[in-house]
């Protein structure tokens, strides 16, 4: 039977968010209805808020819930199962189709869409492929932040750059996804794990979370001191320069300068060998990126993408959640403000100050 539910939505015409209170319908063959618990408030939703758009939207891809209704052709979960709601298709293999994104009708008449899922709300409707079944026994508040910030953050670790013990590692941005990118780093064995951001306190944050050292580029250039913090001894370059720099640097913001830092901070290729570095984007570019051609080619550096950390999460979830339960991955500490949906445009405009450290979740 039909699902009533509490939504925030979005306005096609700029303006603050709306709670709607409307009906979900019956889910379809391959849809999962979920009551919600919690869900993460991510950084990159601002950019569909202030971004151009010809319909309503709802947001929100990161939750945990539980199952209330599902589709006659789901068959990895049932009514009652605790589960995630993420908006990375959940299979280990290719997804056997493509998922279907999710909608409201509102009572206005007008239609809300989403890109793939939405939680920002109390009950959700999901294409199957978006719902990971978690043990019935696991933590369903901080847990919601593994959909999207864990994910992204640890993901880019283990799996896009497959960090191995000993090697060197900067972060460039200390939020959510940063933070999981250093706690992954500690966890994967690496040192020196070197956080850069523009605050002392998300600085020291990330100091508790597995930083070894930290940079303020607010007060220094980051590049040059990623260098000195990471000179090898006895190797030169292909130019005769001695060699510095991270094995992996990662841009966890998007904005122009640290996706333009992230090559540069990577180290030079030793002249005579086979040892190349990587920098990775994580977070989502704002504008086109431009980059030092002749640092790429001169010193085979590797510029990759990592969406969504390179997760399968039926693969990496459980690996998460594992680390969470032993204390590697401190998702309490990650999670530092707490809302109720009503004041979903109170956690929004904290979003926009640069106000929230970590990771801020509603509470459904």
């Amino acid at each position: 039977m039909p699902t009533p539910a509490r939504v925030a939505v979005v306005p096609e015409e700029p303006g603050p968010l709306r709670i709607e209170a409307l009906t979900l319908p019956d889910p379809a063959p391959a849809q999962v209805v979920v009551k919600l618990i919690a869900s993460g408030i991510c950084h990159s939703q601002l950019h569909e808020i202030h971004g151009p758009r010809d319909a309503d939207v709802v947001l929100g891809h990161e939750a945990t819930g539980r199952v209330v209704a599902v589709g006659s052709d789901v068959e990895h979960v049932g009514i009652g199962d605790t589960v995630l709601v993420t908006w990375i298709p959940r299979t280990v293999g290719p997804p056997p189709r493509r998922p279907e994104p999710a909608w409201v009708d509102q009572p206005n008449g007008r239609r809300a869409m989403s890109q793939g899922v939405f939680a920002w709300a109390d009950h959700t409707i999901a294409d199957e492929l978006y719902v990971v079944k978690l043990p019935d026994d696991v933590r369903t508040d901080v847990t919601c932040i593994i959909g999207c910030a864990v994910m992204t953050g640890s993901g880019a670790v283990i799996n896009t750059a497959r960090v191995a013990r000993g090697q060197s590692v900067a972060v460039f941005g200390a939020g959510g996804v940063g933070l999981c990118t250093i706690a992954a780093a500690r966890v994967a064995g690496a040192d020196p794990i070197i956080a850069v951001d523009l605050d002392d306190a998300k600085l020291e944050t990330a100091r508790r979370h597995g930083a070894t050292q930290t940079v303020n580029a607010s007060q220094v250039d980051p590049v040059a001191r990623i260098r000195e913090l990471t000179p090898t001894e006895g190797l030169l370059d292909l130019f005769g320069a001695p060699v510095a720099g991270v094995d992996f640097a990662f841009d966890c913001i998007g904005a122009a300068d640290s996706a333009r830092q992230i090559l540069p901070s990577a180290r030079a290729k030793p002249l005579g060998t086979d040892d190349r570095s990587h920098a990775i984007l994580v977070g989502i570019p704002r504008e086109a990126l431009s980059v030092e051609a002749l640092d790429l080619l001169a010193h085979e550096k590797h510029l990759t993408g990592s969406i969504g950390g390179s997760c399968k999460p039926e693969r990496d979830v459980p690996i998460f959640l594992d680390w969470f339960a032993r204390g590697a991955l401190d998702l309490d500490a990650l999670v530092t403000r707490r809302y109720r949906l009503d004041q979903i445009n109170e956690a929004v405009a904290a979003l926009e100050k640069g106000e929230i450290e970590g990771r801020a979740i509603l509470e459904l």
